[in-house]
């Protein structure tokens, strides 16, 4: 195999029979374990510019019609991805002088974060003809690898490694791809050239002297890599400037392609199954028909997570960066034997981050259904990590740790040079992650993708004992009792613990909810500045004994306030409610008409209260009775509107389970159906009788 240095080239017929079609691999590591890239080609026809958009090949666009161009799939490597492209050459159109390899990388990402950046090409029998390694590009979002070119009838390749600053989208612009991604464009630099030339010779390939480079300007080749060129190669290989908006010519077509990339998500209905009836059940990865005892779910499910953790790097990434551990490669290992004293120990797991020649690890230990971790077991855990230099001990379990209240209580010796690190995770936590990567964010790959499903289903059947927070303890039906015939005093334990239970479970269900949105979910919290949590903990103990409820407020990103759900024992009904302030400038009645006409799709029990200035009570009603007269929320007395508050009530579930009627299942599906039926309709834009004009700036 050949290797290549910038601006070298080669002809493909001197170094083997079979180039006819031919595999070009673009690789690269990560040490964050996270870090990709996404391929993309190029046709150019004699002007250095493609012929029509048809000739831009990327994710929304990887096969061409006649098959000389195929983007397959990405490859996992051992420590990064690899993507390689499928060229059938002899299909290539003749007016077609030269293919660009390209790629990009998106988010404020750049090429400077991977290493071992490369570029490989075999022929049709997969022998390795070529290999090109890139060594630091620099702060660059976009990277033209190298290019297939003819010659005299035949094709070469020449080794380019050149950086754009301005991403896929000012890339494919400078080579005449007219993109519908406006706002990608926006700053690229008018001048900007490619820098790549030809030498028909073996060897250094000429290259045009760079601009000044700019916000879309490519970054040039270094002066010692290039030869003195010939004049008309040297003006074939230079492609054109993009045209100005005064020059003459006709538009390109309406339909552009468009370099938002398209995320790696599942299909939105499952395909019809083609078992005869329904007690055919599909293969599963994870298998969980075999597991009998709770030995055998941690031990299954420990190995499930720690497993999958290293094959999709961004969800390892996901778990550990919390607890400080670096960006690099993964290794997991479970029912490792440690000495301890007379009785070696064997934690459920151990994870371990290399990352520049160092290692962080971290031993696991792992519960599921309702067993509760043991303080001793964790205690020799800690020893042991302490002694052997590890950083890190990770429980994980279905309980929620609370903020100042851990789960187990261990001994840390102080003076140890060396302290190791006590973390928590939720099962709940698990799948929070695996459902953002799976249904908001990607992992840029499908193989990932389906190992995260399968992850995802193995943690919420309910024989994996995986499903979180399920129980909210043996005071919850004392408690109830002692609300409803008044015998709760202040100051009782069982109250403190009810309250911690809820806490718990609020904090899951922000993990619910967030998951299924891509937004972030979190608690709020009013609590002076200073208060500890245990003091609040007991003031909401002592007021759940004088009036009965139970109350807290979630703050989900990019809604109009803060959701409120209270349970109200003494009643045994769930309240979900919003509070949305008036706006600044136009009528009461007009706020009130849209109020309504946003809400046409919430549910007819909705109730709504007009709120206003003072202790006042503002009129109210059910979105029933006030879609026919929405002038039934202005108060008689002209009071000052300050804004409105939407309720939905029902029944709250009496057991302290997660069954069909227990508490906890209760008020999760209470805050899921209010967002979705209530929330999601006030960040909907309200139709307009006349359109907006061509030109209005609809983002203000």
């Amino acid at each position: 195999m050949r290797e290549m240095t910038k601006g070298s080239n080669a002809a493909l017929s001197a170094l083997s029979d079979n180039t006819g079609s031919v595999i070009v691999s673009l690789g690269w590591s990560s040490p964050a374990g996270d870090g990709d890239a996404d391929v993309s080609v190029l046709l150019l026809g004699p002007d250095g510019k493609v012929r029509s958009d048809a000739d831009f090949y990327f994710y929304n666009n990887p096969v061409a019609a006649d098959g000389s161009v195929h983007l397959l799939d990405k490859t996992p490597t051992e420590d990064g991805n690899e993507d390689r492209i499928s060229f059938d050459l002899t299909v290539v159109p003749p007016e077609v002088d030269r293919v660009v390899v390209a790629a990009s990388r998106y988010g404020g990402a750049h090429f400077g974060e991977l290493d071992d950046l490369r570029v490989t090409l075999s022929d049709a029998v997969g022998e390795h003809l070529l290999r090109f390694a890139i060594g630091d590009p620099g702060k660059v979002s976009a990277i033209i690898f190298g290019e297939l070119y003819r010659r005299a009838g035949e094709w070469k390749f020449r080794a380019v490694g050149q950086g754009y600053d301005s991403g896929l989208a000012g890339l494919a612009t400078d080579f005449g791809v007219d993109i519908d991604d406006e706002e990608e464009a926006t700053g690229t630099g008018d001048d900007a050239e490619a820098t790549t030339g030809d030498d028909d010779a073996e060897g250094t390939a000429p290259a045009a002297t760079p601009e000044p480079t700019g916000t879309g300007e490519p970054v040039g080749l270094p002066s010692d890599a290039v030869s003195e060129p010939d004049p008309a190669e040297t003006l074939n290989a230079v492609p054109a400037p993009r045209r100005t908006t005064d020059e003459a010519g006709p538009r390109k077509p309406a339909a552009r392609p468009r370099t938002a990339k398209k995320r790696a998500t599942p299909p939105s209905a499952p395909q019809k199954s083609l078992g005869e009836n329904d007690s055919w059940r599909p293969a599963r990865l994870f298998p969980l028909s075999t597991l009998k005892s709770d030995r055998d779910r941690e031990m299954r499910a420990t190995s499930v997570l720690l497993s999958v953790m290293t094959q999709v790097p961004r969800f390892g990434r996901r778990l550990t960066a919390a607890f400080g551990a670096p960006s690099g490669r993964m290794e997991t290992f479970t029912e490792v034997t440690l000495p301890h004293g007379d009785t070696p120990r064997r934690p459920d797991g151990v994870i371990r981050i290399e990352r520049a020649g160092k290692l962080w690890t971290a031993l696991v230990e792992t519960k599921t259904n309702g067993n509760a971790l043991k303080a001793d077991q964790v205690q020799a855990y800690m020893d042991i990590a302490a002694r052997r230099g590890y950083e890190a001990v990770i429980t994980l379990s279905n309980d929620v740790a609370l903020e100042g209240s851990p789960l187990v209580d261990v001994r840390i010796d102080r003076r140890r040079k060396h302290q190791v690190a006590l973390w928590h995770l939720s099962w709940a936590e698990v799948a929070h992650q695996a459902q953002l990567l799976i249904r908001h964010e990607g992992v840029g790959n499908a193989a990932r993708t389906w190992l995260l499903q399968e992850l995802l289903h193995y943690l919420q059947h309910e024989n994996s004992g995986c499903h979180g927070f399920q129980n909210m303890g043996s005071a919850w039906v004392p408690v109830r009792n002692g609300i409803n015939d008044e015998t709760l005093c202040q100051g009782d334990p069982r109250a403190l613990e009810v309250v911690e239970n809820w806490e718990r479970l609020i904090r899951q269900v922000c993990l619910r909810l967030g998951g299924e949105l891509g937004q972030k979910v979190l608690p709020a919290q009013r609590v002076r500045r200073g208060t500890d949590h245990g003091t609040r903990r007991a003031q909401l103990a002592d007021q759940l004994c004088l009036e009965g409820r139970l109350q807290a407020q979630l703050r989900v990103e990019e809604a109009p306030g803060l959701l409120t759900v209270g349970a109200d024992l003494r009643t045994g009904r769930l309240r979900t409610s919003i509070e949305i302030p008036a706006p600044e400038q136009g009528y009461p009645l007009t706020w009130a008409k849209r109020l309504v006409r946003r809400l046409a799709e919430a549910p007819a029990d909705l109730h709504v209260e007009t709120l206003v200035e003072g202790d006042t009570l503002g009129p109210r009603g059910t979105l029933e009775r006030l879609r026919p007269e929405p002038a039934d929320l202005l108060p008689k007395n002209g009071t000052q509107i300050t804004g409105f508050r939407l309720s939905l009530l029902k029944s709250m579930g009496s057991t302290r389970g997660n069954a069909e009627s227990g508490f906890i299942r209760s008020v999760d599906d209470a805050v899921h159906r209010f967002y979705k039926t209530v929330v999601v309709h006030l960040d909907e834009p309200v139709r307009r009788r006349t359109p907006l004009p061509a030109t209005a700036d609809v983002t203000r």
